[in-house]
């Protein structure tokens, strides 16, 4: 677990987006900061990646690379985002009870 970054991306706004979560997540694997580095799409940045374009095509370079995205399966049902999310290569799942999980461990999560 001491290798393992989670980054909990909530925000919808694309120069954080772009500037903070995407460059830091795919540099920490790239750069070897971090063995294994997974992004959890929670709330309105569903939304932004199931629209935006450009934050689509990093995202797909990222999965290529090896940073893992996994999203909130509540959150894309409702925002009418699955299919688009599952479409890129992210896992959709309910997330509720593995994130209890990760902060009950003590695991390295970052929230944006």
């Amino acid at each position: 677990m001491d290798e393992e970054l989670h980054i909990l991306w909530t925000s919808d706004n694309i120069v954080t987006a772009q500037k903070m979560v995407l460059l830091y997540a795919h540099n920490a694997l790239k750069r070897e900061w971090w063995k294994r580095v997974t992004v959890i799409v929670w709330g309105a940045a569903t939304a932004l990646v199931a629209t935006n374009a450009e934050i689509r095509t990093t995202i797909s370079e990222m999965i290529a690379d090896g940073v893992r995205f996994s999203a909130c399966k509540a959150c894309s049902d409702q925002l009418d985002a699955t299919v688009a999310l599952e479409e890129l290569g992210i896992e959709v799942k309910y997330w509720g009870s593995d994130l209890t999980a990760l902060l009950k461990s003590g695991a390295k999560l970052l929230t944006i």
